[in-house]
């Protein structure tokens, strides 16, 4: 017998061979967009810690969902950047709010394309920058918060979203906003839930793109980084509620809780790569210290292979085109 016995290098002889043993597989479809839409601008604003991410006026949100339709991404998912803020965030489930004006020229623009996502949390909307309204001691209070996610998800489906991102950590909203949706009769409004959203410091970028007014943290109501059981309650919990979809949140960080989550329920597994996670690679990209694009796609694919049926990044359009340009290599 010949020694080595094994020999799996055979598997990875030449691209051909490497591509037909590939375990795991990256498609445009898998990825969904995520875009910042900004009221009472005139012209897009670069993000300055995002490079190549922009708040968007109307016509140019317009113009950038018709882009990721053409690249073939799967979604893109809407956050809205108002002019004035207040408490109770009123901007969020007013048929005029920035957030819900865009979703229907969106989905006007785009719906039959692909799905329309709106980010379904109050903290672009209020003046304190938190996910939910203050109680008299300053603390999120989370019933009265479920009734303002109540009224901001029917508003979004009424403006035409087809999924809505509840990202606000609060206990009970997925059922919550289920029940008000279905008594309105949108009971074919898709409900993602960000079920496993770590409170950490890899949100820093997102702040700037949203103008976020937090002062503060989120650790009442976001999980600790410590924790991944309770990452995968969270998810039990919201799948026994109604979501349809649940998600982990930041992604790299927590790739153990996103396996765990995916072996643990029967629904769709998202991941969200969030903007410090985009923005360390285009940092030391800039720097010359990585490649852009590969680290780009590892980063992709390490999610997928851990578990993510879909993933929200900032490279979905890019990407797209490079997952193109692999397969006629």
């Amino acid at each position: 017998m010949s020694f080595p016995v094994h020999r799996p290098r055979r598997l990875r002889q030449s691209p051909a061979v490497r591509r037909l043993a590939r375990e795991t597989h990256l498609v445009p479809s898998q990825l969904v967009l995520p875009l910042f839409v900004r009221e009472g601008i005139t012209e897009p604003a670069d993000i300055s810690s995002m490079p190549g991410v922009r708040q968007h006026t109307l016509d140019s949100l317009r113009a950038a969902v018709t882009d990721a339709a053409a690249a073939g991404v799967g979604g893109v998912m809407l956050f809205g950047v108002p002019a004035e803020r207040d408490a109770i965030g009123s901007g969020a489930d007013d048929p005029r709010g920035i957030l819900n004006v865009a979703t229907a020229a969106v989905a006007e623009e785009v719906g039959d394309a692909l799905v329309v996502q709106t980010d379904l949390c109050l903290d672009e909307f209020t003046d304190h920058g938190h996910c939910g309204v203050l109680d008299a001691r300053g603390r999120v209070d989370n019933d009265e918060t479920l009734v303002r996610y109540a009224a901001m998800g029917l508003a979004q489906a009424r403006a035409g979203s087809t999924m809505l991102g509840l990202s606000g950590m609060m206990d009970g909203q997925i059922g919550y906003v289920r029940d008000a949706l279905d008594a309105e009769g949108f009971i074919d409004t898709i409900l993602l839930a960000y079920s496993a959203k770590y409170a950490g410091a890899f949100y820093g970028p997102f702040r700037e793109a949203v103008d976020s007014q937090l002062t503060g943290d989120r650790r009442t109501y976001q999980l600790d980084a410590g924790n991944g059981r309770e990452g995968v309650r969270e998810a039990l919990l919201d799948v026994e509620e109604g979501a349809d979809i649940v998600m982990v949140k930041p992604a790299l960080p927590y790739l153990d809780v996103l396996a765990e989550v995916r072996a643990s329920v029967d629904v769709p597994v998202w991941a969200y790569q969030v903007s410090g996670e985009y923005a360390m690679v285009e940092a030391a990209a800039a720097k010359g210290w990585i490649d852009r694009r590969g680290a780009a796609m590892e980063s992709l694919l390490g999610i997928r292979r851990a578990g993510a049926d879909a993933i929200l990044t900032y490279w979905a359009v890019e990407a797209a085109g490079w997952l193109r340009e692999d397969l006629v290599r």
